[in-house]
């Protein structure tokens, strides 16, 4: 099950229903045998400022940020990966930049913030390499035609 949280002023901005797709095609690309749970937040600058204040000792906003989890959840019955909480302001701004509908900069927040939850990094230039190449193929299942060269 994929929760979605909107902050209530930016919730008739975007559709919950296309946060939970591209989590969709995040997690079929992995080839899982059983989708996992896990939970995307759509928040503003100072909430993200804070979590990645406190859990990452960086005082500043971030597009996104993921906490992995990974336990088996009784309740939900199934394995339950982690959070995605993505800054709809820092998603508006680089949408602008990049030229594309923030919705499409949503997306893919979305599923980078859920390769992070399956284990993805971009520390390494190999590691970038496979993660956005998998990015890449779960943009292109959604119809999506971003090319991200600068996402650090």
């Amino acid at each position: 099950m994929i929760f979605i949280e909107v902050e209530e002023k930016f919730r008739d901005l975007i559709s919950g229903e296309l946060l939970r797709e591209a989590a969709q095609k995040a997690l079929q690309i992995d080839s899982l045998e059983e989708l996992p749970s896990l939970s995307i937040k759509i928040t503003g600058d100072q909430e993200i400022r804070h979590l990645n204040s406190a859990y990452r000792d960086i005082d500043k906003a971030t597009d996104v940020l993921s906490f992995e989890a990974d336990y088996y959840d009784p309740d939900l019955e199934s394995r339950y990966l982690g959070d995605v909480v993505i800054s709809y302001s820092k998603a508006a701004g680089q949408a602008e930049k990049r030229g594309h509908p923030v919705v499409s900069e949503l997306q893919l927040l979305v599923i980078h913030g859920v390769l992070h939850l399956l284990g993805y990094d971009h520390g390494s230039a190999e590691e970038k390499s496979t993660m956005w190449m998998i990015q890449e193929q779960a943009l292109d299942a959604l119809g999506l035609d971003i090319k991200v060269e600068d996402e650090d």
